[in-house]
């Protein structure tokens, strides 16, 4: 019988090490089975944790050859298939600390996510008037971001978050911000986003592991950016995100594509941009990249470029 070569990285609270398994293979099997099989013969001492196993609870997520999955719905055979190996190795998820084995824990991570405030805060003179009663409409707004089960594997998969533990915020946590900032119920959605503007909200990478590795296919890169354009209308414009959108936003509607002598500048300023980017510039110009002198023309076609914007401009305010 063809074999699977099991590599799990362990940690006693002390030391961590990589310990090797093989198991028997078998077809229709989850990762949580190959989990549970070794644990109940082979290694009792083996630590995971797991619950529902039905994709409710989050709590079985671990990495598998480097990427994250919820072990109870994710299928060994089509790991298998996308590495195309028999060797697999399992690992916590990142970005946390572990506790022991393949255990993570999340009290800091809770402790994070209060700064949005996750919870409904109401106007009293609203709910005298209607309660708490939603349309349909409003309820399928919130209907994406409440199926999020806290698994951990859009965290473990954050590129910023990996270089930036303190100051960014974890996916799941913007996920909760959105959910409570379009909740039609919530009558103060400035006090979930002023603590994600000023955890880094600009600084997602747009790498899409979030939402690629999601197991509840959350499109949390979309909210991502509705909470940045909802900063803006708060008028938080001042910021360096906030510069950089807005540069981007009127260089292509003028004239269709990006001055990128200027977007700097008008992003950073020029006293930032002299004392961090002229370095970086000059090696630009002496390649051949960027040609300081050149002042883009406008692109053929800007006018049905410019009718694009004025269309969206329409879209947002009906």
């Amino acid at each position: 019988m063809e074999k699977l070569v099991v590599k799990i990285k362990r940690f006693d609270g002390h030391e961590t090490y990589f310990q090797k398994y093989e198991v028997p293979y078998e077809s229709g099997k989850t990762i949580l089975w190959l989990l549970t099989k070794i644990r109940e013969e082979q290694d009792p001492t083996l630590n995971f944790t797991s619950a529902c196993r039905h994709a409710i609870c989050g709590s079985c997520a671990v990495q598998i050859n480097g990427n994250a999955f919820l072990a109870c719905n994710s299928s060994l055979d089509e790991v298998i298939e996308t590495y195309k190996t028999m060797n697999l190795t399992f690992e916590p998820l990142k970005n946390f600390d572990v506790i022991k084995d393949l255990v993570i824990l999340w009290e800091p991570k809770m402790e994070k996510m209060e700064k949005v405030k996750p919870w409904i805060i109401p106007s009293e003179l609203g709910s005298k008037e209607k309660g708490f009663i939603q349309s349909e409409e409003e309820f399928h707004q919130i209907a994406a971001p409440t199926d999020c089960i806290l698994c951990g594997v859009c965290a473990s998969e954050c590129n910023q978050l990996s270089v930036n533990q303190d100051g960014y915020l974890e996916p799941f946590i913007l996920n909760k911000a959105y959910r409570y900032v379009v909740d039609s119920r919530d009558e103060a959605p400035e006090q979930h986003l002023q603590p994600v503007l000023d955890n880094d909200l600009w600084k997602c990478l747009h790498c899409m592991q979030c939402v690629s590795q999601c197991p509840k296919s959350i499109p949390l890169t979309d909210q991502i950016a509705f909470l940045r354009a909802e900063t803006m209308k708060m008028g938080e414009k001042n910021n360096q995100g906030a510069k950089h959108a807005y540069a981007f936003h009127d260089d292509v509607k003028n004239k269709g594509r990006l001055n990128e002598t200027m977007l700097p500048i008008r992003t950073d300023g020029l006293v930032q941009t002299a004392m961090t980017k002229i370095p970086f510039a000059l090696r630009m110009i002496k390649k051949g990249k960027i040609n300081p002198l050149h002042m883009p023309k406008e692109i053929a076609g800007i006018e049905e470029v410019r009718k694009l914007y004025d269309y969206a401009e329409e879209v947002r305010e009906s």
